[in-house]
C-alpha cells in the first residue's frame, strides 16, 4: 500500500479522524467540520449550521466556513507530505474568502487541487527552496448553490536533514 493510500485510510476512518480533530483541532471538531471524502486529487469537507457554528444573523459563522475550506486544502497537502523524507514543512501564508450567499444549512467545501499541491511539494524538495501554491475551495449548500469561494495560499519548504 502506498504512503498516500495509508494516509487516506486514516483520514477516511471517522473514529481515528475525529480523535485527531478532537486532540489537534478542537474548534473544528466541536463546530462539526468533517471530511466526507479524500483522495490524492480531491477533498470534500462539510460544516453544518448549528449552535456551535452560528453567528447572530442565523447563518454559519465565517470562521467555521473558513475552517472547512482550509481543511479541504490542508488535507490534500498533508496527504502529499505524509512520511516524506526529508520532511517538508507547510504553512498557510494567505487566505481570501468571497462570501456569495448566506450559509443556513450544511455547507460542503470541495478542493480539487491535489495534483498541483503535490507538484509544488516535489519542487520544494527538488531544489530545497520555499515554494507556494494558491489553492481554491468552493463551498456549496445542499441545493448545490455556491455559498463561498476561498483561496488559500500554502508555503512548503523541505527541512534540512
Amino acid at each position: 500500500m502506498s504512503v498516500s493510500n495509508t494516509f487516506f485510510k486514516l483520514i477516511n476512518n471517522s473514529i481515528k479522524f475525529n480523535f485527531f480533530l478532537l486532540t489537534k483541532l478542537p474548534s473544528a471538531f466541536f463546530c462539526g467540520v468533517r471530511v466526507q471524502y479524500a483522495d490524492e486529487k480531491k477533498c470534500v469537507v462539510t460544516v453544518p449550521y448549528k449552535w456551535l457554528s452560528q453567528n447572530p444573523f442565523k447563518s454559519t459563522y465565517f470562521a467555521c466556513l473558513s475552517m472547512a475550506a482550509e481543511m479541504s486544502t490542508g488535507i490534500l497537502a498533508m496527504a502529499h507530505l505524509y512520511k516524506r523524507n526529508p520532511a517538508v514543512s507547510m504553512l498557510v501564508l494567505n487566505i481570501n474568502g468571497n462570501f456569495i450567499k448566506k450559509a443556513t444549512g450544511k455547507t460542503t467545501f470541495t478542493c480539487t487541487d491535489g495534483l498541483v499541491i503535490q507538484q509544488t511539494i516535489e519542487a520544494a524538495m527538488f531544489d530545497g527552496q520555499s515554494k507556494t501554491v494558491t489553492t481554491k475551495s468552493a463551498g456549496c449548500n445542499e441545493n448545490g448553490e455556491v455559498i463561498a469561494i476561498f483561496e488559500i495560499t500554502w508555503g512548503f519548504k523541505a527541512k534540512q536533514q
